[in-house]
């Protein structure tokens, strides 16, 4: 299929509506069989359980063209077991994982066009999503429910090297303990909205949150989990019943243990500890790596060797070995790549 003629280098992460985009419904019980449609408008009651109390939970996924033509997708088997605990915790239907992932492989064989030239920079963007549908007045979960997945492209996320980042040590709260930090719920990102609003506005990048209880241990950021690097080049991630499961930071700690042969370790990160750390990214959909140049808690501030410049070394092979895997330029562990048929 033709491609779109776009200027992809430079279409920007944002939205741009797609041809095609799937919807399944859930009612009295069970999940109809779902189906590709033209329209993107969506239609409701005022009183949808959604607009009341914001029973809904998305995922996020991308798809590639490869050096040799093929499309693929990464992974998206996570993302449907992710979408299913999420569901679970928010009392709404599971989807199976064979009808999300064929989902997602039929929007994005609908939308091939859309899917940008290797070698581009940019990749198709892939949001699945659910929510509760039917009016809903008193506090309790819908009834009815509905599924779907759209598609946009989207450039890439950095032009050129990625520049390492600033960051600040949030004075709010993430996520509370035993609440819902480890799934992707809607709410859980409108929570975030004041706080990255806020640490925009005093000139910093993303937030670093502690956990709530104690407020002396690292968990995430916003939109992506931390991956710390020590000076004898062990690989850490921290370790929290709060961190969002992020799919990117799990394929990361494969790829440094099993192809770059370091040690990696998850486990609690204190606040005070950072300063003697090597380097420091975040990791997530989008970018897939962003390096942290500089950490500032309440005026002091935390500067990895790495520098401001450009990507530490062990974050540069991660990112180049995880990149490589995702567009089938070095071989991928058994079920990581799913190809666009």
């Amino acid at each position: 299929m033709e491609k779109k003629n776009l200027d992809w280098a430079n279409i920007g992460f944002g939205y741009r509506k797609t041809d095609k985009r799937y919807v399944a419904n859930f009612k009295d019980g069970k999940w109809d069989n779902g189906a590709l449609i033209d329209d993107d408008m969506i239609t409701m009651s005022e009183c949808a359980c959604v607009l009341q109390y914001a029973q809904t939970c998305f995922e996020g996924l991308k798809a590639y063209t490869t050096e040799d033509g093929k499309i693929v997708c990464f992974r998206p088997d996570l993302n449907a077991q992710r979408m299913s605990d999420t569901c679970k915790r928010l009392e709404m239907p599971q989807l199976s994982v064979e009808q999300f992932v064929e989902g997602v492989k039929a929007v994005v064989k609908a939308n091939e066009a859309y899917v940008p030239p290797f070698g581009s920079g940019a990749t198709l963007y892939i949001r699945p999503y659910m929510f509760g549908i039917n009016p809903v007045i008193g506090v309790k979960p819908a009834t009815e429910y509905q599924f779907r997945i759209f598609s946009t492209p989207v450039g890439p996320y950095f032009k050129g090297d990625a520049k390492p980042i600033t960051i600040k040590v949030s004075d709010f709260d993430r996520a509370a303990p035993h609440g819902t930090g480890h799934v992707k719920a809607g709410l859980n990102y409108a929570m975030s909205l004041h706080a990255i609003v806020t640490a925009h506005a005093e000139g910093y990048d993303e937030n670093l949150y502690l956990d709530p209880a104690t407020r002396t241990k690292v968990e995430e950021t916003g939109g992506a989990n931390f991956i710390f690097i020590t000076k004898d080049n062990k690989v850490v991630t921290p370790k929290s019943d709060s961190i969002l499961p992020s799919i990117t930071r799990r394929s990361l700690m494969t790829v440094a243990k099993d192809y770059l042969g370091l040690e990696v370790e998850q486990r609690e990160v204190y606040l005070d500890e950072l300063k003697d750390f090597a380097e420091c990214c975040l990791c997530g959909t989008a970018a897939v790596v962003t390096p942290v140049g500089k950490i500032v808690d309440h005026g002091k501030d935390i500067c990895f060797p790495s520098g401001m410049e450009k990507m530490g070394p062990i974050t540069k092979k991660l990112y180049d070995t995880l990149t490589g895997i995702q567009m089938c330029k070095i071989e991928a562990p058994e079920g990581w790549i799913c190809e666009i048929k």
